[in-house]
């Protein structure tokens, strides 16, 4: 996240200039004087326009692609930037000469100054050696002066690329060498696109001296610390000076100081310095014309001479070249165009489509860092003033703590002589009082300006004091409803400092609406931060209200691109039929459905649940209704406010709001979301469980090892959470909490709790004692389980036992009963139905052994037949597994349930072998391999056996140790093979030549070396036991082995013995030793590891075996035949559907379900609560604590001692400026009364204001609108830069305004513009020969020149405007010298709701008054202003009206109210000229009134770009300023509220 932090006062200054610098002083003095052009216009014609941003975003076809700079297109550059280097490299290199241009001087002309070394130089300030050629040649020119504009020319740059300052690490920056002209457009492209930065989302402008200057140790380390913190939790980039100097070097360091404290994971600060090619030393180094090399800077500043030299710990450097070396300031216009542009770009941080803001902060300085700060408030641009830096910084700090009455001349020279006294001995009485002027408006508009103290309350920090700084400035801004507030809340998500909006914006001054927080909920939601979403829960959003199909939908569509689910989802719609493919021109439009959603969730959660979002019919989407009002709040181009367009009836269309949610954040993996979520759910146990089911099923699919790791811990965080509520409730009602497992979820697809876990595998869930005492109680089904095993057992063999009460039953009718009911409940117990399959399947083996070893005959016994009737039952039950579907999931899922399971594909194979068996003994010629077939297959029917012991706790787990390490022997095996075959292979054929039969093979290759493991030691291995008598020579024997290789005549073995021995021994030392030996230990590593869970694990796989009796038949096979028909019967003949087991799948009633679901909620607060309070109580959390406590403690004492000593500076202060007033209030009384005289009033000295004892900080926020108390001059009109020219007034300071005062310094420049309506308008005249012929005074023709204050003076052929100097003569931009009369309308009705009843606000009615608006104007105006001579009505209501109403509106001014009649504080008045006006109020108190309808049947704006509408009366309207004095007049004329 990226800032963007300008640095403007890096020039050289009288004070702070390195050596050499004096002779250019003055240059970069006039050009910081000069103010662009850019800056000057500050208004339209007809209305105010100073410090407003601007209107209108640049052109982005300037730069191609020039928004596309996002955070996620910064990661695929980021990415490129890995592997695509040199590519990346390429491309910058051909587009840089293309588009970026330096400046050359092409003329030489000799310059009267020498260099430093003494050298001829040309006017540009280069010698003629770095000159072109050309340049040096005779030219057509020559003779003539030297003119920057023709003897400069743009060429292609040859400087830029990659940056590393030799012997300060290996760290990369960037640089460019670009024009003085270049388009800002062209360079913030080479910023985003080239350079790969993320879209700035705060620019901070930081001015200062240029000069190193001396700063308080703790002042400069809270400085340092703030401003990174601020550009790093932002997103900040930093634009300086870059030299490394002064500010530049200040923000250098603390960029420097934060990158060796911090990781890599918390983000670059990005440091981009803007400075003057011509000023920077050593720059020949970087001069390269193909770039990226990267170019070693070195940094020598005891060479560098009155040049500076750029600073090492910025990251990128822009240097701005005019064609001149050695001229300072030459950057400073570039660089607020730059910021202009970049003001006007729209970044989407966190979800949030904001313009970048702009703050300046000030840090020392001198006279240019005041001309910044002054353009800056000009500009509607707030500071932040760090006070105790020195010089500007202070006296704006000491002038910022007074009343305006107090900021005078005599104050301003006091505070230069004390902070600046170097300057003020040689600063002219005109630069002061440009300063006091300059002060003045500064200090004047409070709500701009932020002095930041240390040790003041609540500015702890400068990063706090920045971020509040802009705050306050937006709340000063004027804004229609509520989109001030919304525009502060969406610069704190913006920047991710949620506390700056808790301690700003959600005070208790203003009450909000749940709904308005709903846009920048979605927001916080997509940018994932959980803790503006708790905010905003804790401020009223409820999710129930917030999550509407939209949004949700919205919220889908804007998953995070990296994530799993999300490349599920596009799979799912690449797939789905019927899409139609997208046409080449036009991108195909977004078709993601919740029922896409709910297909993946399927996948995730499982088959067995239902879908979560069906796919919808025609007309189930609810339709949204109502409009709202429009609020600038974007996401993703989408807008936000139109996802809570709903009608008054309108339902949420899930049944769990927060389930949704919930999901939406567990796919995308974000825990603190998911966790605060959580909280708020309903059905939280199924929520955790199915949380983890999600996480663990998207585990196995992700392929980033970490992602699957945090998926894995956060699923195992959700069942814990799941353990943690389930204890909570089963030590409060066990019945209550067993309810919760079966309960069947409607939110969740129609399952249960005890499903979900079991499907997720949460073993740990399913051994918790209360989810086991419930199976148990499941297991003995409506016997007590206190019943012991043998009593059961005999109650089996003999039932008349169950009427002797050997057997306790739970239920009372079952205690009391001694009829069938006590029979039919026992033997339909699983346990009882588990025992008597025992018994039963003991029987079948034993009956299906006795056949295979007694009585296996050709024709079948009345024993065989009995197994094959016990077989058939066995099928016939297996079936009713397979085609048993009571929750009707469908055959295909039944069936992958059912193979699912081992024991169900052991059962299927047994069956399959024994029909196989039973084919062959059918057949008299395969009686044999029959009986073959059958003695394999009982093998497998034994294994069975070990299912069924699994309910054992004592055999259970050591079965599933066994199922273990049978995989540890599938690997041991293959480790076995390879050593098995490799020996048995060499050594068959070193002892054999040819042995060609196959069983032979494999017995010496296989068997015998398989055997010698064991001992068995092959008999031809050595030659010892050597005999020809035991093997065949020829191998034509078939029971002897081949012999072999031997000497036939010596009858001796001929291999080689030493040979085969040595393999022998390294065969039996890798297998008997090594891999034995490893199998052991792979065996105790599995015993261990699964000893620890396999009580867990039992306890798990207890509850399948718990099933699976649960909804068996009764009757054991083979009688379970009977049952299987009973049971064809019902389900085929008779239709009758099968029903739910009630036991382990229970639908509750409505009100049963939310009285449980209630009971959830309470003590899922109260383990919550525990949490919380456990985590408090862990001895780490304490030890933070108590250091949060003591860091605390020593702040506030470290605070208080300097408010101590700010307070005592500050009285002692007071008390020297009291003794004086009354030094000079003594001396004005003895002149008095020695002149036999009381003195006149005027030279009455002022007692001195007593300041407040504590130092409080006399700043007014961005509410106060009322002047400061002697602050009564006008304002407007002495604003220093004339509206649409280029003409800067004369500084007048509040005590110099009136003529009465003496101003002998008074010089102002006369300006009158040339207006194209020179029919209407006076002649121009001049300063040396005014106008003649005008009437002053009195009605001159057409033209009314009377004052509505009286008779004004007339000095020098012009007249004198009755409320003082302006600092400019002239008529200026108005059309009469004198007074120029306006009328300015007021139409107003009463605001009324839809019920026609007139809408209140604190008790007072509301009003709507008519405004229009001008194309080129941000703000909105009243419908009056100069007339036609003639005329009755003005031009800006003709513009608006139509004709044939202009008789009847004329009638309605004369019926009308007048309000207001006087003069206007307006920017176009000078000395000459100036504008009165008359407010007439015309109000319509009723709706009906017929004038009213027939107005607004009339009204129509005349010029496409105008606008005209009825507007809220209200303080905070965007109107300008003398039309909301009057507007107030008319609201308080009639009781209304503003």
């Amino acid at each position: 996240m990226l800032s963007c932090l300008a640095l403007r006062g890096v020039f050289p200054e009288p004070s702070a200039s390195p050596a050499g610098v004096k002779a250019s002083w003055g240059r970069a003095e006039a050009a910081l004087t000069m103010e662009p052009p850019a800056l000057r216009k500050a208004g339209s014609k007809q209305e105010e326009g100073f410090g407003v941003p601007p209107r209108r975003v640049a052109d982005p076809g300037v730069v191609p692609n020039l928004r596309r700079s996002n955070s996620s297109l910064c990661k695929v550059r980021r990415s490129q930037n890995l592997f695509g280097n040199s590519e990346k490299q390429e491309n910058l290199s051909s587009w840089i000469p293309e588009n970026i241009k330096k400046k050359e001087c092409v003329y030489f002309v000799e310059s009267a100054k020498l260099s430093d070394a003494g050298r001829v130089v040309c006017e540009c300030g280069y010698m003629r050696q770095q000159h072109l050629e050309e340049a040096t040649r005779p030219h057509a020119s020559q003779g003539k002066d030297w003119d920057p504009k023709k003897h400069v020319q743009e060429m292609p740059t040859d400087a830029f690329g990659d940056i590393v300052f030799t012997g300060l690490g290996q760290r990369v920056g960037k640089y460019v060498r670009l024009s003085q002209d270049t388009p800002p457009g062209v360079i913030y492209h080479l910023m985003t696109r080239y350079w790969g930065l993320d879209v700035p989302s705060l620019l901070i402008s930081v001015t200062g001296g240029a000069k190193d200057f001396n700063m308080k140790p703790r002042l400069k380390s809270v400085f340092r610390r703030g401003l990174v913190k601020v550009a790093q939790t932002t997103g900040a980039w930093i634009i300086t000076g870059g030299s490394h100097t002064g500010v530049m070097k200040q923000v250098g360091e603390a960029v420097r100081d934060f990158t060796l404290s911090s990781s890599h994971h918390e983000g670059e600060v990005v440091t981009i310095g803007v400075a003057t090619w011509g000023t920077v030393h050593n720059r020949e180094d970087l001069i390269h014309p193909s770039g990226g090399f990267p170019a070693e800077y070195v940094v020598d500043e005891e060479g560098q001479g009155h040049l500076t030299c750029l600073d090492s710990n910025h990251s990128h450097f822009i240097l701005v070249d005019d064609g001149t070396h050695g001229r300072y300031g030459v950057e400073i216009p570039l660089r607020t165009r730059l910021e202009r542009f970049i003001s006007e770009q729209t970044t989407e941080r966190g979800g949030v489509a904001i313009k970048i803001p702009i703050v300046c902060v000030v840090l020392e300085g001198g006279p240019g860092t005041l001309h910044t700060i002054y353009n800056a408030i000009t500009n509607g641009t707030p500071c932040v003033v760090v006070a105790g830096s020195g010089r500007v910084a202070d006296v704006l700090a000491q002038a910022a703590g007074l009343p305006m009455s107090e900021v005078t001349i005599s104050r301003t020279q006091r505070s230069l002589s004390v902070f600046c006294q170097e300057m003020f001995e040689t600063l002219p009485e005109s630069r002061v009082v440009e300063w006091t002027k300059k002060i003045q408006d500064i200090v004047r508009r409070r709500q701009l300006l932020t002095i930041f103290r240390e040790g003041k309350d609540g500015q702890q920090d400068v990063d706090v004091a920045i971020l509040q700084a802009l705050l306050k400035a937006s709340r000063s801004h004027d804004h229609v409803g509520h989109e001030n507030w919304d525009h502060q809340l969406k610069l704190a998500v913006a920047w991710d400092r949620v506390d700056i909006a808790r301690s700003e914006i959600f005070t208790d001054e203003r009450q909000r609406k749940a709904s308005e927080l709903h846009p920048v909920m979605v927001a916080a939601l997509i940018s994932n931060k959980p803790e503006f979403v708790k905010l905003f829960l804790e401020n009223g959003v409820r999710l129930q209200e917030f999550v509407t199909w939209d949004t949700l939908l919205h919220l889908y569509r804007n998953l995070d691109p990296c994530c799993l689910f999300h490349s599920k989802l596009q799979q799912v719609l690449a797939e789905e039929p019927g899409r139609p493919a997208p046409t080449p021109p036009t991108p195909p439009a977004p078709c993601l459905q919740m029922h896409h959603v709910a297909q993946v969730l399927r996948e995730l959660l499982g088959d067995f649940t239902q879908p979560l979002y069906p796919r919808p019919r025609t007309g189930d989407r609810p339709r949204l209704l109502l409009p709202v009002p429009n609020v600038k709040l974007h996401v993703q181009g989408v807008r936000l406010r139109s996802l809570y367009k709903r009608s008054p009836g309108h339902v949420a269309f899930t049944m769990d709001p927060v389930r949704d949610l919930l999901i939406w954040a567990v796919v995308q993996n974000r825990r603190e979301l998911a966790e605060i979520i959580w909280a708020q759910s309903q059905d939280c146990i199924a929520a955790a469980l199915a949380c983890s089911k999600i996480l663990k099923e998207l585990s196995k699919e992700e392929e980033d090892t970490d992602s699957s790791e945090e998926m894995l811990a956060l699923a195992d965080e959700y069942e814990h959470r799941a353990i943690g509520v389930f204890t909570e409730c089963y030590r409060k009602d066990e019945d209550r909490a067993q309810k919760l497992l079966t309960r069947v979820s409607e939110a969740w697809g129609k399952t249960t709790c005890l499903q979900l876990a079991l499907e997720a595998k949460d073993m740990k869930f399913v051994s918790h004692g209360g989810v086991q005492a419930f199976l148990t109680k499941v297991w003995w089904g409506q016997l007590c389980v206190d019943n012991r095993l043998w009593r059961v057992i005999l109650c089996m063999l003999a039932f008349p036992l169950l009427y002797t009460g050997l057997i306790s039953f739970r239920e009372r009718r079952l205690r009391a009963g001694r009829g069938l009911l006590r029979v039919r409940a026992f033997f339909n117990a699983p346990v009882v139905i588990f025992h008597l399959n025992i018994l039963s399947y003991f029987a079948f083996l034993c009956v299906f052994a006795y056949v295979l070893m007694v009585d296996f005959q050709p024709t079948p016994s009345w024993c065989e037949c009995l197994i094959y009737l016990w077989l058939f039952s066995l099928v016939c039950e297996e079936l009713r597994q397979l085609f048993s579907d009571p929750d009707e999931f469908g055959l295909m899922k039944m069936a992958l349930l059912y193979f699912s399971d081992f024991w169900n594909k052991l059962d299927v194979g047994a069956i399959l072998l024994f029909i196989a068996g039973l084919t062959c003994r059918l057949i008299p010629g395969l009686l044999y391999p029959g009986r073959i077939i059958l003695s394999l297959d009982f093998i497998m029917f034994c294994l069975r056996l070990m299912h069924i012991f699994t309910i054992s706790k004592t055999l259970g787990p050591k079965i599933i140790i066994v199922k273990r390490m049978m995989k540890d022997v599938f690997f041991f095996l293959f480790l076995l093979a390879v050593w098995v075959v490799s020996f048995g292979v060499a050594k068959q054929a070193i002892l054999i030549h040819n042995e060609r039969r196959v069983d032979w093979i494999f017995r010496g290759v296989v068997y015998q070396s398989y055997l010698t493991i064991f001992g068995q030691m092959p008999a031809f291995i050595d030659g010892v036991n050597f005999s020809l008598d035991q093997c065949s020579p020829n191998g034509t024997d078939p029971y002897k082995p081949k012999c072999p290789e031997s000497d036939a005549v010596r009858q001796e073995p001929a291999f080689p013995e030493w040979l085969t021995v040595i393999l022998l021994c390294l065969y039996l030392l890798f297998t008997n030793i090594l891999l034995l030996n490893l199998l052991i230990a792979m065996f105790n590593y599995t015993f261990q590891q699964v000893q620890e869970h396999t009580d867990q694990i039992w306890k798990f796989q207890r509850h399948d075996l718990i099933e699976e009796y649960q909804g068996r038949p009764p009757a054991p096979p083979p009688f379970i035949v009977l049952s299987h028909l009973h049971l064809f019967i019902k389900r085929v003949v008779l239709k009758i559907p099968a029903r739910r087991r009630k036991q382990l799948k229970n639908k509750l009633e409505k009100n049963e379900e939310a009285a449980l679901l209630s009971w959830e909620i309470y003590l899922k607060e109260s383990y919550l609560q525990n949490q919380q309070y456990q985590q408090k109580q862990r001895p780490e959390q304490k030890i933070q604590d108590i250091g949060n406590k003591i860091s605390t403690v020593v702040d506030l004492l470290e605070m208080e001692s300097l408010k101590r000593s700010g307070s005592t500076g500050q009285r002692l202060a007071s008390l020297e400026e009291q003794v004086a007033q009354m030094s000079r209030a003594l001396h004005w009384v003895i002149k008095a009364l020695r002149d036999g005289g009381f003195g006149s009033e005027e030279g009455i000295p002022a007692p001195a204001p007593q300041k407040a004892s504590e130092g409080q900080d006399l700043e007014l926020d961005g509410r106060q609108e009322e002047e400061d108390v002697g602050d009564s001059h006008h304002v407007n009109a002495r604003h220093l830069l004339y509206p649409d020219s280029h003409v800067t007034r004369f500084p007048v300071p509040n005590e110099k305004v009136p003529w009465e005062t003496e101003f002998p310094i008074y010089q102002p420049p006369f300006y009158t513009d040339d207006r194209k309506d020179k029919g209407f308008v006076d002649p121009a005249g001049s300063a040396r020969e005014p106008p003649s012929g005008i009437s002053y005074n009195a009605v001159d023709g057409p033209t009314d020149r009377r004052s509505f204050h009286g008779v004004y003076a007339v000095q020098d052929g012009l007249p004198l405007n009755p409320m003082g100097r302006t600092g400019l003569r002239g008529r200026g931009a108005l059309g009469c010298f004198g007074p120029n009369h306006t009328l300015q309308p007021v139409i107003t009705r009463w605001r009324r709701n839809q019920d026609g009843a007139i809408c209140r606000k604190s008790i007072k009615k509301m009003l709507e008054v008519l405004v229009v608006k001008h194309p080129l104007s941000e703000h909105w105006a009243l419908p009056g202003g100069s007339r036609d001579p003639g005329e009755m009505l003005p031009r800006k209501l003709k513009q608006v009206l139509r004709r044939e109403f202009w008789s009847s509106f004329q009638n309605l001014l004369t019926q009308g109210t007048e309000v207001y009649k006087g003069y206007v504080d307006d920017p176009r008045n000078t000395d000459n000229a100036w504008i009165e006006t008359v407010a007439i109020s015309i109000h319509f108190p009723d709706q009906s009134d017929m004038d009213l309808k027939r107005l607004n049947s009339h009204l129509h704006a005349c010029d496409p770009g105008m606008s005209v509408r009825w507007q809220v009366v209200d303080k905070r309207i965007p109107l300008y300023a003398n039309h909301k004095t009057i507007l107030r007049k008319v609201a308080a004329l009639y009781g209304a509220f503003y």
